[in-house]
C-alpha cells in the first residue's frame, strides 16, 4: 500500500475513534496564546504520534507540543524525515459545532513538505497530494473547476488578523480587487479549497508550520502558485509564522500578488 493510502486510512480511523465522537460533546480551555484546546485535540495528536511512525519511522511534530519540543524536532529531523500534524485545525469551529475543521498531516523531508493529507470528517472530504503525483479529493483530481477569467469575479479567502499592516487591512475592507471575501476559520482547509477551485485567491498574514505544511503541497500539486508577503519563493518565509499569498490560476496569482504588495 502506498504511504499516502496508509495515512488516509489512519486519518479515517482516528477521526472515527477520537474526533467525531467528541463533536458537539466537548468542553474547551484556553492555551497561553488564547486559542482553544479540547481533549479531542490531545487525543487526536496522541493517536497520530502512535500511528504515523508505523507507516514511516519518523517522529511527529504536533501543534500541542511546547515550542521547545517543536523546535528541537525540526532541527534534528526536518532533513531526514518528520511528520508535522495539526490534530484539529479549526478547534473554535469544532467547539461551536461548525463543520469546517480538519486533521492535517504532512511529511517533511529535506526541509520541505513532500506529502500532505487533510481530512474534514464532518464532510468526509479527504484532500491529499504527494510531490510529483498530483492532488486529489476523495480520488478525484484537483482542481474541480477552473478559475474565473478576471480578478473582479474571484472569491478570496482572507485572514486579516495576523497582517502586520493596518494599511493592507483597510484596503482589503474597502478596495479589494476580488469579487468577494471569506474567512471560515481553518487554514488547512482554506489551502484545500483554493486547490479545489472553491476559493480563487488566498491571503493569510501568518500561519504556523502545521497550518501550511500539508496544504502548500496540495495546492502546488493542483497547479496553484504561492509566495509570502515578502518573498517570491514561498519556502523562504519565516518557518514558524509564515504569510501566504496564493491563487490557483497563474495569471490571477500575478495580479493578486501585485495588488497585495502594492497595498501593504
Amino acid at each position: 500500500m502506498q504511504v499516502v493510502d496508509q495515512v488516509i486510512q489512519a486519518l479515517h480511523t482516528i477521526a472515527q475513534t477520537e474526533v467525531m465522537p467528541r463533536f458537539l460533546r466537548v468542553h474547551s480551555t484556553r492555551k497561553h496564546d488564547g486559542s482553544q484546546l479540547t481533549e479531542a485535540d490531545l487525543a487526536t495528536q496522541a493517536a497520530l504520534a502512535r500511528d504515523l511512525p508505523k507507516i514511516l519511522p519518523y517522529p511527529v511534530l504536533g501543534e500541542e507540543m511546547t515550542a521547545q519540543e517543536q523546535e528541537a524536532l525540526w532541527a534534528q529531523h526536518a532533513q531526514t524525515g518528520l511528520w508535522v500534524v495539526d490534530p484539529i485545525d479549526g478547534t473554535t469551529n469544532f467547539v461551536h459545532g461548525l463543520p469546517y475543521f480538519a486533521i492535517s498531516v504532512a511529511l517533511v523531508q529535506n526541509g520541505r513538505s513532500v506529502l500532505g493529507v487533510i481530512y474534514n470528517p464532518a464532510s468526509n472530504e479527504m484532500f491529499y497530494a504527494r510531490k510529483g503525483d498530483g492532488a486529489y479529493l476523495n480520488g478525484t483530481p484537483l482542481p474541480l473547476k477552473a478559475s474565473p477569467a478576471v480578478l473582479s469575479d474571484t472569491i478570496a479567502s482572507v485572514e486579516v488578523k495576523y497582517l502586520r499592516s493596518g494599511k493592507l487591512s483597510t484596503r482589503l475592507a474597502s478596495l479589494a480587487p476580488c469579487g468577494s471575501q471569506r474567512n471560515l476559520g481553518a487554514s488547512t482547509l482554506d489551502w484545500c479549497y483554493v486547490a479545489a477551485g472553491r476559493f480563487d485567491l488566498y491571503l493569510h498574514g501568518g500561519q504556523r508550520l502545521w497550518d501550511y505544511a500539508a496544504g502548500c503541497v496540495i495546492l502546488e500539486e493542483a497547479g496553484g502558485k504561492m509566495c509570502t508577503l515578502e518573498h517570491d519563493e514561498y519556502w523562504d518565509g519565516a518557518l514558524w509564522q509564515r504569510s501566504v499569498v496564493a491563487a490557483l490560476d497563474a495569471n490571477l496569482f500575478e495580479q493578486w500578488r501585485k495588488w497585495v504588495r502594492a497595498n501593504r
